[in-house]
């Protein structure tokens, strides 16, 4: 069942830019946000260049394995990822494995 945007308290969107495809946490990425991008990219992790999560506020446990399926997927292929983030992010992103 979709879950309104209202109750949603995070964001997780892909964006394609200049710079390549950027993966975006905002706010506390929550199930129902992980899900609302899932339904709409599938659960397949997405190539991106760049995942920003400088506006993460909160990660929940679906949010740290679309965020680690998304970091294992350039590893295994030889991409380098840049990830921005604030540096108590960095510190649990490099527990995520």
């Amino acid at each position: 069942m979709p879950v309104s945007a209202v109750t949603r308290r995070g964001v997780v969107r892909l964006l394609a830019t200049s710079a390549g495809r950027v993966l975006v946490l905002a706010g506390e990425v929550d199930a129902a946000a992980v899900e609302a991008f899932w339904r709409c990219y599938g659960r397949e992790p997405v190539r991106v260049d760049v995942v920003d999560a400088r506006s993460l506020t909160a990660l929940s446990p679906s949010g740290r394995e679309l965020l680690a399926g998304t970091l294992e997927e350039a590893e295994w292929c030889g991409r380098p990822v840049a990830l921005r983030c604030a540096p108590d992010v960095a510190r649990a992103v490099a527990g995520i494995g």
